[in-house]
């Protein structure tokens, strides 16, 4: 690859700086994702390098081919993989576990409920003019949501005038199935509108609050806290992601070697700054 070029590296990076542009857009990605984004992108490159193309040509086929969906197809074999190979005691604990952490998640979802969303209205003629605000009550039995001015980042849970009692939620809605997606055209906008639509069918079949999350990370959040409300499932790809770091790093903790370590029950206090600080490299 490398002496099959004369400008190797420059035309590299013409190949891999279109992979991110290409890796982007399959995640959907906003601008708080691109530490995610490039990290699927050194992994796209790095499994592709490990199977050593002998072309710059060859090389570019097969990162193209490796896309998202494959990566994350990649990831969960290699999960399940580990998942297998490890002791059966780690794997009774994970499952142990779970329990507590999801109830940990459900948790957050109800207080991100609590805290309240901006959402913003889409009318027919596709103008965004308008904004609402949807909160869930401190005591999680009704959803508060009304109309406010730009500007207003959070407003107090008295001055939302609508409401719907928790108790009168029937069902909720994603996607294609809510009523003001139905009639929408196909198109690039209303396909990221739909990835982001939800609603909530409350009281009888023809009362529906229509939702359109503002991120993707919103909509996981929402409609997780909603399931919750529900008594169901959570069941966005946020949930999954969160429960996994969650089990990995409380399995690290309890699997340190803490044997004859004694852990104080109080924190060590904290030392004086230095007199000084020429210790400190010089950069410049």
């Amino acid at each position: 690859m490398f002496f099959g070029q004369d400008h190797f590296f420059e035309e590299l990076f013409c190949i891999c700086i279109q992979l991110v542009n290409k890796t982007w857009k399959e995640m959907r990605a906003t601008q708080e994702d691109f530490d995610k984004v490039l990290q699927v992108v050194r992994e796209q490159i790095t499994r592709t390098l490990s199977l050593r193309p002998t072309s710059l040509e060859l090389f570019k086929t097969r990162v193209y081919t490796l896309n998202y969906s494959e990566i994350l197809k990649l990831r969960q074999t290699e999960r399940l993989h580990q998942e297998e190979t490890l002791a059966v005691p780690v794997l009774e604990l994970r499952e142990r576990l779970k329990p507590e952490l999801l109830e940990l998640i459900r948790q957050q979802r109800l207080r991100h409920l609590s805290e309240g969303t901006l959402f913003r209205k889409i009318s027919t003629r596709r103008r965004q003019d308008k904004l609402w605000y949807c909160r869930l009550s401190p005591n999680h039995k009704v959803l508060h949501y009304g109309d406010v001015e730009e500007g207003v980042p959070s407003p107090a849970i008295e001055s939302l005038p609508e409401k719907i009692p928790v108790a009168d939620m029937k069902m909720l809605l994603v996607g294609k199935e809510c009523p003001h997606t139905k009639e929408k055209s196909s198109g690039k906008q209303n396909k990221d509108v739909l990835e982001l639509a939800f609603s909530i069918m409350y009281d009888m079949e023809e009362y529906c609050l229509n939702f359109i999350a503002p991120t993707r990370y919103e909509f996981c959040l929402w409609t997780d806290g909603l399931n919750v409300l529900l008594g169901k499932e959570m069941t966005s790809e946020r949930m999954q992601t969160d429960l996994d770091v969650l089990l990995s790093m409380e399995l690290k903790l309890r699997l340190l070697d803490l044997e004859n370590i004694t852990i104080p029950d109080t924190p060590p206090p904290v030392p004086k700054p230095p007199s000084n600080l020429n210790f400190c490299y010089d950069f410049s």
